[in-house]
């Protein structure tokens, strides 16, 4: 086969358009930013329920838990209507008058909590959400919450359907994180490493979790790195950094080309100059 100069121009100027092809245009990376910060609203929020419900000695019977766990439930969230039957409580937010805030949130819905194992090595508290939002947020479905008396860290496997109220955009998924309190404790907030899928409306997700740190006020984290497999076949990293009380940096990264933006108290996303 002969090659002319003609061949070669062809030849280059295909190849060129296929790496154009690839390239992460804006638009994609705006979507993978708002995809990753419904998904963090829900973690957080998810989160912050199951911290409400992990005051208890480890250890104890499982009805002495739940018996312990629904004193701090009423203690700490007095607009909740509470009944345990052995080793479960159900939580109804907002059922009575009275403040419904913890950690940043403002819980609404049903929670249902099960102490299925209470032992010093081996503790698995199961959690059901029914409609339980903060106003922001909904969500529905199941996880198994882990751990021991003697690691600071804790393991959430998740089943749930999440629903950003002011639009209506879900998402359906699945996960596994472990988790750990930032330095200035869990009042503070959390480190969290490990993997979340879902179907969005875009279509599929896949989220890697790198040592990412979150407060419970924050709409997207405050420090780490999240690696997305995006449904239009990009491989996207996005890397938070806090500029100042209200204001989280984000970069998203992709195939030859990044863009940033800020993200403010209020989760409202503007491009960084």
């Amino acid at each position: 086969m002969r090659f002319t100069h003609r061949t070669v121009a062809i030849a280059l100027a295909v190849l060129s358009s296929g790496c154009q092809l690839q390239r992460l245009t804006a638009s994609e990376a705006r979507d993978a930013l708002e995809e990753t910060q419904i998904a963090q609203q829900a973690a957080a929020l998810t989160s912050a329920s199951v911290e409400v419900t992990t005051d208890f000695t480890i250890g104890s019977a499982v009805e002495s838990a739940a018996g312990e766990i629904r004193s701090f439930v009423a203690n700490q969230l007095p607009c909740a209507e509470i009944a345990v039957e052995r080793a479960t409580i159900t939580i109804g937010y907002g059922k009575r008058s009275g403040d419904c805030r913890f950690n940043g949130h403002t819980f609404a819905g049903t929670h249902s909590v099960e102490v299925a194992r209470n032992e010093m090595g081996d503790v698995l508290v199961q959690h059901t959400w029914d409609g339980f939002n903060n106003g922001v947020l909904r969500l529905d479905g199941t996880a198994d919450v882990t751990w021991d008396a003697a690691d600071r860290e804790r393991r959430i496997d998740h089943e749930l359907t999440w629903t950003r109220l002011r639009d209506g955009r879900m998402g359906v998924g699945s996960g596994a994180r472990v988790q750990e309190p930032l330095a200035g404790g869990l009042i503070e907030g959390i480190r969290v490493d490990g993997t979340r899928a879902w179907e969005g409306d875009a279509g599929h997700w896949e989220l890697d979790i790198e040592g990412i740190q979150m407060r419970w006020v924050d709409p997207v984290p405050q420090a780490g790195r999240y690696q997305l497999e995006t449904p239009f076949d990009k491989t996207v990293g996005l890397v938070f950094t806090r500029v100042d009380e209200d204001t989280i940096a984000v970069t998203v990264e992709g195939p030859r080309r990044s863009f940033s933006y800020n993200v403010n108290a209020l989760g409202q996303i503007s491009a960084s100059e």
